[in-house]
């Protein structure tokens, strides 16, 4: 999974990439850091990895989750998020060192609400789950 997550961030930071610029740089791996946090910020999380052996062919379907964290009462900033997140991932095929990725596929978004413990104080801030399910085979 290291070099799956590897290819991601590449892919993001590469650039810069407009989504790195719309979240300023702020994406982490599983949890932010430690103390207060800066918005906007995407997390990065592994939601399920399963085998996928067909045949001779060796594989995984993994499932990925883009967090995304915005503070600002405007659509805009998460918007512009969601639509640069999407076009650096979707239906794309990233180099993945000891893998083939066979297709990187935007499943599903899922919008909500979460108080969330900024420079600012506790802050009531919208939070998007964007989903991809991503297809590799070993090589």
């Amino acid at each position: 999974m290291k070099n799956l997550i590897t290819a991601i961030t590449s892919k993001i930071t590469t650039g810069p990439s407009n989504f790195y610029n719309d979240v300023g740089g702020r994406v982490y791996y599983r949890r932010p850091p430690q103390g207060a946090r800066t918005l906007p910020d995407c997390i990065i999380s592994i939601v399920v990895d399963s085998p996928d052996n067909v045949f001779a062919k060796r594989g995984e379907d993994v499932s990925i989750q883009f967090s995304l964290f915005s503070e600002s009462d405007s659509i805009t900033e998460m918007d512009s998020m969601y639509s640069d997140l999407k076009t650096l991932f979707d239906d794309v095929k990233l180099t993945v060192t000891s893998s083939t990725m066979i297709i990187m596929k935007r499943e599903r978004l899922v919008a909500m609400n979460e108080i969330v413990i900024t420079t600012n104080g506790e802050q009531d801030c919208d939070f998007w789950a964007v989903d991809y399910s991503i297809t590799l085979q070993t090589t």
